[in-house]
């Protein structure tokens, strides 16, 4: 099965490069810390456990040099699994929330990512909770470097912190410098927020499970081929779902709803892509044809090439 997994040729379209920090690197980044201390921050037993794990990983990252060599272990470890291409999620929210230099960093991050033979591209992403003025912040920045790496932006975080659509005009924005958009919806909301993120101008959507509940809401995914990047074993970790049979990702691919799947934050989440290719098959009862069509569907939807006005990320 592995080997099957690896040869597949795939991309990785939902990894945030902060929360891809394994604990042997974050020692290399806090010589302080000890390795043990950090897997135990990587247990949570729900969202905001987890949300508080990140920030506080965030913090240990405070230089450009930081940020190169995070990148380094991400794209290792992904040609590793066979991934070709990956689409990055870097939290420039953060970056600008800690006061530090946006350019600098990703300027470090850009210049390790073309060292590796996995082709990257990014997306710069707000927090939803830390509001509408932090998220300009973040478009701006990703504005940018549009064309230049960056490729779309984000929203994450708390998505029943701040209404969707009060991001309305940030949104608008970066469609209009070529950015595509991809927020976070239907991870801890219900199926309302994966048609809001629809109706907001969403190209792809991060996690977007709870449209598993609403056959019209599904109908509406498939119709406009809008795709939900799916991490199950982030949805078990931060206790989304109860238990791993509960997930929807399978009611998802039956009701021919776009889906890829992907890792998520792998290390803090107990997982890698390959797992979770694994765990469709072994849990979810994915055959071999169907793996190669969620491998073909991470290349199909990612953004290496295509129209950035189109409705979806379909190349």
């Amino acid at each position: 099965m592995d080997d099957l997994l690896r040869a597949l040729p795939k991309a990785e379209l939902h990894v945030h490069l902060e929360g891809s920090i394994g604990p042997e690197t974050l020692v290399e980044l806090a010589p302080s810390l000890a390795v043990e201390d950090v897997r135990k921050r990587y247990v949570y037993n729900d969202f905001r456990g987890f949300l508080d794990a990140y920030k506080w990983v965030n913090g240990y990252l405070r230089t450009p040099a930081g940020y190169a060599l995070i990148t380094r272990r991400l794209l290792e470890r992904l040609e590793s699994e066979g991934v070709v291409h990956a689409e990055i999620n870097i939290s420039a929210g953060v970056i600008v929330w800690k006061n530090q230099d946006v350019d600098a960093m990703f300027e470090a991050v850009a210049e390790e990512a073309a060292r590796h033979p996995v082709s990257t591209l990014f997306i710069f992403d707000a927090v939803r909770q830390f509001g509408v003025g932090a998220a300009w912040a973040v478009a701006r920045h990703a504005a940018k470097w549009a064309g230049n790496g960056v490729a779309a932006f984000g929203i994450g975080g708390d998505e029943l912190a701040i209404p969707l659509s009060e991001f309305q005009e940030v949104f608008d924005f970066a469609r209009s410098r070529g950015l595509r958009l991809v927020p976070h919806a239907g991870e801890t909301g219900g199926p309302d927020e994966v048609r809001e993120a629809v109706n907001r101008g969403a190209h792809r959507i991060g996690h977007g499970i709870a449209a598993a509940q609403d056959a019209g809401v599904m109908d509406l995914l498939r119709e406009r081929d809008i795709p939900l990047e799916v991490c199950i074993s982030s949805n078990l970790c931060t206790g989304v779902v109860a238990t791993l049979d509960q997930h929807p990702v399978r009611r998802l691919w039956d009701a021919g709803v776009p889906i890829v799947l992907n890792s998520d934050d792998p290390p803090m989440f107990h997982t890698t892509l390959l797992n979770e290719y694994r765990i469709a098959a072994q849990q979810f009862g994915f055959a071999p044809n169907e793996l190669r069509r969620l491998a073909e569907n991470s290349l199909r939807y990612s953004f290496r090439t295509g129209d950035p006005t189109r409705t979806s990320g379909m190349v």
